[in-house]
């Protein structure tokens, strides 16, 4: 049962070793996330880039990529493109951004002939541990997906309940957040979150139990839905929490980081594999975690 963040560590060791490929893996940060995860047993690792480049940066800092297979495209549009076709001909389970931009490895991702498309939106999944929650706690989405309207926001929560389900949460409890936790007909976030609690007590979002508008307290704390008068079995109990935009869910992020100290662990989901986009500002343990994330599901 995933408890930690470190559970995750133990989960994808006892998967069948997973094979990591890093795209543009000319990149730092990235080569010492992958060999701090190939050295705790979490994936084996291949890199595509550009290879003098790659092989002058362990060189200066000392990394040690002998035991990973690399192979040299120094053009980072035909590296993403190698390493997703990677991914989708099964050669390699979980595909992580290096030293290219995101815009240019999600091309490559969504090409509708060879990609990793599943029908659903992509989307950003964070999970947190932290001493001010009794369980892990997840948000999406804080990378992607700018502003979702109503059906985009079911992708989401669709793709996000699929992953946590994967990593042994039955029926996560899903709040969608407000300002308030009473439907206002001048806030588009509340009239959306009403509507997916009620597709989800209708069948159209499943295997999980939804309900909202939930303002952010209330969503985490059961005595404050108490003090409200809510009644739900959601409150104070989430397991998952849904963001109306990009601005809302990235600053409830950075604040469980930066203000509440958690230990954290992220991935792209709603491909036909996980994709790992590390943040240079993101810590070692923060990537290291979530390479494991990506790793622990079958």
């Amino acid at each position: 049962m995933l408890t930690k963040i470190s559970d995750l560590h133990q989960m994808a060791r006892t998967q069948s070793r997973k094979k990591l490929v890093l795209a543009a893996a000319q990149d730092q940060n990235a080569l010492e996330a992958v060999i701090n995860a190939s050295e705790n047993g979490i994936v084996d690792v291949v890199l595509i880039g550009d290879k003098p480049l790659i092989e002058e940066i362990c060189q200066k800092a000392d990394l040690d990529i002998s035991a990973f297979e690399l192979l040299h495209e120094p053009d980072n549009e035909k590296a993403a493109v190698l390493s997703v076709k990677m991914v989708s001909e099964k050669k390699a389970d979980i595909l992580m951004k290096g030293h290219i931009s995101t815009s240019c490895l999600l091309r490559a991702v969504l090409n509708k002939e060879w990609g990793l498309r599943s029908g659903e939106l992509l989307s950003h999944l964070a999970l947190f541990e932290m001493p001010a929650y009794h369980k892990i706690i997840a948000i999406t989405d804080a990378a992607i997906n700018i502003a979702p309207d109503l059906k985009g926001k079911v992708s989401i929560i669709k793709n996000a309940v699929n992953y946590l389900i994967k990593l042994g949460i039955n029926k996560p409890k899903v709040a969608v957040l407000s300002a308030v936790e009473t439907v206002n007909p001048d806030m588009k976030s509340s009239i959306d979150a009403a509507a997916l609690a009620k597709m989800g007590d209708r069948g159209q979002i499943s295997n999980c139990i939804i309900d909202g508008p939930f303002a952010f307290d209330n969503a985490i704390s059961k005595k404050s839905a108490e003090l409200k008068k809510i009644k739900s079995t959601v409150a104070g109990d989430v397991d998952l929490l849904v963001g109306d935009d990009l601005d809302v869910s990235n600053a409830i992020y950075k604040s469980f980081i930066y203000f509440a100290h958690a230990k954290c662990a992220a991935v792209i989901v709603g491909a036909a594999a996980p994709i790992v986009l590390t943040s240079r500002s993101d810590s070692d343990e923060t990537k290291l975690n979530s390479i494991a994330l990506a790793a622990a599901i079958n």
